[in-house]
């Protein structure tokens, strides 16, 4: 009991990129820039698809969804990781390691499943047009995104725990951004093979199998879309689901890298690199290729934009 308590009550040391030290200014100013951006561009989606009666269907329900979730997922590593670039605190509690991690991974696995869940709805709406807007309705929706999040919280809770039972020493140094499961594994003082099982079934159960499900979807999407004789149908068709494989392609990318390849095929710098991009840049790029690719979100930045002139007039 004594031991256990010795390694709850010990603080873990962040790393960061403590090693780039030369250039810790200039990377915190472009993560706050993109932190803000993020905030920035996911709030005006949320916002429109609220006030705008023209987006309030299925897809852009999801977007907003994901919109809502994207501000949870950076917000739970980047303020930490800020502070920690200018110095204030790299240290973190035991309990404030875990919960991070949890919360982290948790939003991760939500976003695996939802971009799944849009992946299906594009494909009804591609494939089955004619009973689409009876089978997607607005109540589904909220199923399905609620469905989404509790996958998300229930799966990661088991490897969390697990993680969190192991005996630590040392200099408790993270090498990484924040608490993620393999640098800790490094730090333990036991064998972890057990985690590294429980770890890798959590990756490919949570990551690889939804990919696998988007990719067939696809797949079919492609297909029908190549039956359709007019080219104007076909770009049409396309564009309905373009903004979405994008986000797919990106996120799922440097997820895939990181998470489900060999454990030291890249040196820990290159890791997060590649975690900067799911974790941080990702974020940000989805506001900008949902409303920049569609004619929608445009138009209904354009009235928001005339409402507020007029607003302000008055």
């Amino acid at each position: 009991m004594d031991g256990l308590n010795q390694t709850v009550g010990t603080d873990f040391i962040i790393l960061g990129f403590s090693r780039f030290h030369h250039f810790e200014v200039p990377i915190f100013l472009l993560i706050l820039l993109a932190y803000l951006t993020t905030l920035a561009g996911n709030l005006v989606i949320i916002t429109l698809v609220r006030v705008e009666f023209s987006l309030q269907s299925p897809m852009y329900l999801f977007i907003s969804s994901l919109s809502f979730l994207e501000i949870l997922y950076v917000s739970v590593t980047v303020p930490r990781l800020l502070a920690n670039l200018l110095g204030v605190s790299k240290s973190i509690s035991f309990v404030g390691c875990f919960i991070q991690m949890y919360l982290f991974h948790s939003l991760g696995i939500s976003e695996c499943m939802l971009l799944g869940v849009m992946a299906f709805d594009r494909y009804l709406a591609i494939c089955n047009p004619l009973r689409y807007k009876t089978i997607i309705t607005n109540k589904l929706c909220i199923l399905l995104a609620a469905f989404s999040w509790l996958m998300g919280f229930s799966a990661a809770i088991f490897p969390t725990i697990l993680a969190a039972r192991l005996p630590f020493c040392g200099r408790r140094e993270v090498n990484h951004f924040f608490c993620d499961f393999t640098p800790l594994l490094y730090l333990a003082c036991t064998d972890t093979s057990l985690n590294v099982i429980v770890n890798g079934s959590f990756a490919v159960s949570t990551i690889i199998i939804p990919f696998t499900i988007i990719a067939v979807i696809y797949i079919k999407i492609i297909l029908a879309i190549l039956k359709i004789k007019s080219m104007d149908g076909r770009r049409k068709a396309f564009s309905t689901c373009s903004s979405h494989l994008i986000v797919v392609a990106l996120f799922y990318g440097t997820a895939l890298i990181v998470y489900v390849r060999p454990k030291g095929s890249f040196p820990a710098d290159y890791d997060k690199l590649l975690a900067l991009m799911y974790a941080v840049f990702t974020p940000l790029f989805n506001p900008f290729i949902y409303s920049l690719r569609n004619n929608d979100v445009k138009e209904a930045v354009r009235k928001l934009c005339r409402r507020l002139t007029v607003y302000s007039k008055k």
